[in-house]
């Protein structure tokens, strides 16, 4: 219905400016839209004027905007009779949705903890001020200056013509910049008793500067100026609309979107790989996907994907889908589709994860293939979990992995990265809270803004100047489909991870205890692989090397450690058709990473096909293709199942 009248109501504008165009005896166009074409006619008999900036098309800019805002005024309005009892569900609106509030207080308190440090570099801003003014003089005397700043490569805030060519969006540019780089600089050198709130002010430091950035106001950035005198402020008032349902979508929250969430269906144009749910239970289903070979690897896989996220990550499309390539390498793959928990799994534990979760799917595979081992693959949280669990196996004389691969895992969090910003007593209590106030499970949408934070002009603003300013579409990219496919935790066993983890690294200490066993990486003696992205900001690859030796530290020399180009997504789903990044292979493992790194051999594109023949040197031997339904489990439903489907 709304749409309909917006229809008819631009219709009806449409008519009246078509019959103002007539009386001023240009039919079918207004006056404002007649200027083109008497440019364009003196530039046929040879006195073309040059094009305006702009920003210098002021009279069209205003009489867009003028036009929006009245048209904008009925959006909302219809947004909120059809949200009238939006706060009894929610509790009041954030005020604050993107968290700028709790950046500009951390910063606040960082600049406050050192004051003669912020007078003394006071000075230093004052004179960077200084170049910045007398350059812009020169360059309005018509002197060709050099910038006093410019943005670090690959920055692409500022890529638009008009930041450079426009003095004023210039100045503005630079002026950010200058105040940008001697805030993060300035709180880099504050003197802190405690580190932890160092790097806290840090980060917090850099989200501050990011949400101020110019590009993020409409009159400022020149895109969104552009595509408001192309569009005629269609544009804004698209905005308005996806504004208003992202915060409808979000129950009162702002849901920001990244993909085009009609678009992708579970199983019919994502996760399409064939295959059936062979298994159940409270915490997960159990995919075996069908053969693509006639003879396959006697021991079979077994995919332990993290439960932060869904597991087909590793099957998007077949193009780029690791579960399809890795079922092509002749390899009869299972995989863990976890549970979407609501509030009636909230008493779950992580030790019901291994014994429920891992534990039985072992029990599921051996049932379904005859075969006492499987080897093993876990991604990131899965693979910390997988972690725990081989140590806990390794004390009880549990043999039933044969092989153990890790995408960018960790088992030690001394050097987690940002992460660890968020694991003090204090944003643990408050996570805590925010838990047993949704019943005893933390929000799917919590743990993406967190991880969004971590880039935050990727996965944040540039979709707010996408969709709230440009009044784009969002786009049809099937991993940013994946990434707002939020899942939501239970409560003990998201504390716990953060606590035993993150906040006391007591797996890595030799201090953790699981079902009576005191825990030591140590006692694993199989066959381990360690991949690592370069650029991972959620497992950074230093991390990921400290737990490969953790592994290693009681002679155990089968452990490699290998690390790929890209990052904690792009740096584990990189098909070798692709021919994209590269991967350095070392066999040794130094004490030091650098150590590491100097001697070893860089190789491009994927590591895939590295790592599946390292796979068959440690899981030899051929048997027929076996089919999901050959062995004692029956098949309950096609992949990629139910539970992937439940949304947060």
């Amino acid at each position: 219905m709304t749409q309909e009248k917006d229809k008819s109501g631009s219709k009806e504008k449409g008519a009246k400016k078509q019959n103002a165009g007539k009386k001023d005896g240009k039919a079918g166009k207004t006056a404002r839209d007649a200027k083109p074409e008497s440019k364009a006619a003196n530039g046929k008999a040879g006195g073309a004027e040059p094009p305006k900036s702009i920003y210098e098309d002021f009279d069209a800019l205003s009489e867009y905007l003028t036009d929006v805002s009245g048209r904008s005024q009925e959006v909302i309005r219809e947004f909120f009779d059809r949200n009238r009892d939006m706060r009894r569900f929610t509790g009041e609106l954030s005020p604050d949705p993107l968290n700028v509030g709790e950046a500009f207080q951390e910063m606040m308190k960082g600049l406050s903890a050192d004051p003669g440090t912020v007078m003394q570099r006071q000075f230093n801003l004052y004179g960077d001020y200084a170049k910045l003014m007398a350059s812009m003089t020169q360059r309005a005397a018509g002197e060709a200056v050099k910038p006093a700043i410019e943005p670090p490569p690959g920055d692409k805030r500022f890529a638009h013509p008009a930041w450079t060519e426009n003095q004023m969006l210039d100045f503005i540019k630079q002026s950010y910049l200058i105040f940008a780089r001697w805030l993060e600089t300035t709180m880099a050198q504050l003197e802190y008793s405690d580190e932890h709130d160092k790097k806290k002010a840090e980060f917090f430091t850099k989200q501050f500067v990011d949400a101020f950035a110019p590009s993020n106001f409409a009159v400022l950035n020149p895109e969104v100026v552009q595509a408001t005198i192309e569009s005629k402020g269609e544009n804004l008032l698209k905005g308005l609309k996806n504004l208003l349902e992202d915060i409808d979508r979000g129950h009162g929250e702002l849901a920001i979107r990244q993909a085009d969430l009609e678009f992708f269906k579970l199983g019919e144009n994502i996760a399409t790989t064939p295959g059936k749910v062979v298994f159940q239970n409270d915490i997960f289903q159990l995919i075996q996907y069908e053969p693509s070979t006639e003879k396959v690897a006697k021991t079979p896989m077994l995919i332990v994907p993290p439960w932060i996220n869904k597991f087909y990550i590793l099957d998007l499309q077949p193009q780029n889908s690791f579960i399809h390539w890795l079922v092509d390498q002749g390899r009869t793959v299972f995989v863990m589709s976890w549970v979407n928990p609501g509030t009636e799994l909230k008493n779950k534990t992580f030790e019901d994860y291994i014994k429920e979760g891992l534990f039985e799917a072992l029990d599921a595979v051996k049932q379904a293939t005859g075969e006492k081992k499987a080897d093993t693959i876990g991604y990131c949280i899965g693979g910390t979990m997988l972690s725990t669990a081989l140590s806990l196996m390794a004390k009880q004389k549990d043999n039933r992995i044969n092989s153990a691969t890790f995408f960018t895992a960790q088992a030690d969090f001394k050097e987690s990265g940002d992460l660890l910003l968020f694991v003090d007593d204090e944003q643990l209590d408050a996570i805590e809270k925010q838990m047993d106030a949704a019943g005893g499970v933390l929000e799917g949408r919590a743990m993406a803004t967190t991880f969004n934070m971590l880039r935050s002009n990727d996965l944040i603003w540039s979709f707010v100047i996408d969709n709230y300013l440009k009044g784009k579409d969002p786009a049809r990219f099937d991993l940013l489909f994946w990434n707002s496919d939020a899942t939501r935790m239970p409560k003990n066993v998201h504390l716990f991870y953060l606590r035993e983890f993150y906040q006391h690294n007591r797996l890595a200490n030799g201090e953790m205890v699981i079902d009576g066993e005191t825990l030591d990486l140590g006692d694993v003696d199989i066959p381990i692989f360690m991949q690592a992205g370069e650029t991972d900001h959620i497992a950074p690859h230093n991390s990921v090397y400290r737990t490969a030796r953790l592994f290693a530290s009681k002679g155990n020399e089968k452990v490699q450690y290998m690390l790929a180009g890209s990052g904690h997504i792009a740096g584990v789903v990189n098909h070798p058709d692709k021919h994209k990044y590269h991967h350095s292979v070392n066999a040794k493992l130094p004490k030091s990473l650098d150590e590491w790194k100097s001697e070893a051999e860089r190789n491009p594109g994927s590591w895939w096909p590295y790592w599946i023949k390292w796979l068959d040197d440690v899981s030899p031997g051929k048997t027929d293709a076996r089919k999901p339904g050959d062995g004692e489990l029956s098949i309950i439903e096609d992949a990629p199942g139910s539970y992937v489907k439940v949304k947060a």
